[in-house]
Order: C-alpha cells, then structure tokens, then sequence
C-alpha cells in the first residue's frame, strides 16, 4: 500500500480517510479538490488538474481523495490499492450537511484556499445521484483493472475495520 486512490461519493468521507491512512501508513495525502478549486470557488481546467495529477502519480507513494471522473483513470492505472466508498445516499447526505454545519464560514483543510464550506442545490442533487449514476461506471472500471487490492467498503463500519486492521498491522511494524 504505497499509492492508494480513495474514490466515492460526496459526503461519504474520502478526505477524512485520507488523512487517517496517511498518519497509519506515513504517506503523502494529497486532496484533488484543494488542487480543482482556487480562491473563491473557481474552478481549474481539466487539462491543468491533469497535469497535477500527472506529476502526483510519478511520486513513489501517495494517497488521493477524489472522484473526478475525467482523470479516475490516471489514478486507477498507477495506483496499487483503491478504496471505494460505497455507502447508502442518505448517509452520503447527511455527510455534506454535518460538513456544512461543522465548516459553517470556514475554509475545510482539505479543500483550496477561500473556498468557504457551502451547500447548494446543485451539489445536494448530485450526492443524491451519485449511486444511481456514477457508481455504476465506478465498478465497471474497478472490474476492469489488473494487479491492483480494491476495498469496497459500503458502510462507515467496513471503513472503521480496515482502519483499525492497518493501524494495528502497521503500528507492530515500527
């Protein structure tokens, strides 16, 4: 487990793992949305985030937080371990309110500069979507890689296991 890409729904997570798997396994965390958004909520082009990515994966180890459909397949080509946060769209949901709430005027740390945490019609709609239209495509690609230890957690539970098993795997090695 050296480049681990954390893929899944908004809400579910991701970045929060993240951070968590990088203090077990003493690796690079690196957030997509805090490279796709500059101040004030604008956004990168796709060929710029890309190149970052690019630049990202030729490093020996790392961890990644982000769907960002359009370079997926740049992180699941390099990556060794993928984790997929699979959960339910209401524990999705009330992922993104708790975050709203939690980060109410705030930047998150996980996220670019001034980009104050939001809310709106637009995002809600797409976690609320995201299982019935983006995970599909999710698991076609993870049925389509090679060489690769995928972990499809479906539950914040699974998620607190894996974590649990790594750290004491890891922790017994130091």
């Amino acid at each position: 487990m050296k480049k681990i890409a954390i893929i899944g729904s908004g809400g579910a997570g991701k970045s929060t793992l993240a951070k968590q798997l990088g203090e077990i396994l003493q690796l690079p965390v690196y957030h997509l949305d805090a490279y796709f958004w500059k101040p004030g909520w604008q956004p990168i082009s796709k060929q710029e985030l890309s190149k970052q990515q690019k630049e990202i994966i030729q490093q020996d180890c790392w961890i990644i937080d982000g769907n960002y459909g359009s370079t997926m397949d740049l992180r699941l080509q390099a990556a060794d371990t993928v984790i997929f946060l699979d959960y339910s769209t209401l524990r999705c949901l009330y992922g993104i309110v708790k975050r709203r709430i939690q980060y109410q005027g705030k930047t998150r740390p996980d996220m670019g500069a001034d980009c104050r945490e939001k809310l709106d019609l637009e995002f809600f709609l797409w976690v609320a979507r995201f299982k019935k239209r983006k995970t599909p495509a999710i698991k076609e690609k993870l049925r389509n890689t090679n060489d690769i230890t995928i972990y499809h957690l479906q539950t914040p539970k699974h998620t607190k296991k894996l974590l649990q098993k790594l750290n004491a795997q890891f922790t017994n090695l130091t």
